[in-house]
């Protein structure tokens, strides 16, 4: 008999997780359980989103970047019915057949948006700025005629940053082997996303000597 529940409650996503922006970038904060001592070298990998547009190709892509580097994993959405309710038993059975080692859910916490002005700048160049020997000869002054006026910024500019949550449970018994709190700054496009974010955890399992298989 498994002593603890896989997931506490009901994980579902608040229905904001997008991507659209651009300059994406990535943080992530793990906490490895130090009782738990089980290794792992295969997992189902669950994203608890109740869009299924958006829980697909997390599963699909992460799932995809897992496999290239040797490391064994499959879609929840392989053998799980979405929109089903599963009785602890039944999950059980179910990656009990599959011979997985652990279960990584991933979650949706929110989005934070944040507003900057960007202040406007103006350089001038004189027409032959690009040839040395001709800016040589230009002489001054510099803003006569023939020169070229470059303006930027003067403008506000939104960061949005989407906060995922990141469980790894052993199979074996149900426990927390680590824990991680993602960040992404502008995300873009979520296949290129997706596989950021699973390189950045399996890198932390290694770095944690959580893996029971070398990565390729």
């Amino acid at each position: 008999m498994k002593k603890s529940m896989l997931v506490p409650g009901a994980l579902l996503i608040l229905g904001a997780f997008m991507f659209t922006s651009c300059g994406s970038s990535i943080n992530l904060t793990s906490w490895t359980n130090p009782k738990e001592k089980e290794k792992i070298g295969n997992v189902v990998i669950w994203a608890m989103f109740d869009k299924l547009e958006y829980q697909k190709p997390v599963e699909q892509y992460a799932t995809a970047y897992f496999n290239n580097k040797g490391f064994k994993a499959m879609e929840s959405l392989k053998f799980l019915t979405p929109g089903k309710k599963y009785q602890l038993n039944d999950l059980e059975k179910k990656f009990d057949s599959l011979g997985v080692d652990g279960i990584l859910v991933i979650t949706y916490k929110s989005t934070d948006k944040s507003e900057s002005y960007v202040p406007q700048t103006t350089m001038v160049y004189p027409d032959y700025y690009y040839n040395y020997y001709n800016y040589y000869n230009w002489g001054y002054p510099m803003y006569g005629y023939g020169a070229n006026v470059v303006t930027s910024g003067g403008y506000w500019s939104t960061t949005s940053t989407v906060n995922l949550h990141a469980n790894l449970y052993a199979n074996s018994n149900n426990d927390l082997i680590w824990t991680a709190e993602i960040s992404i700054t502008d995300p873009e496009y979520i296949d290129e996303v997706t596989t950021r974010v699973a390189a950045e955890m399996l890198a932390d399992w290694q770095k944690n000597n959580l893996l029971k298989v070398p990565l390729k």
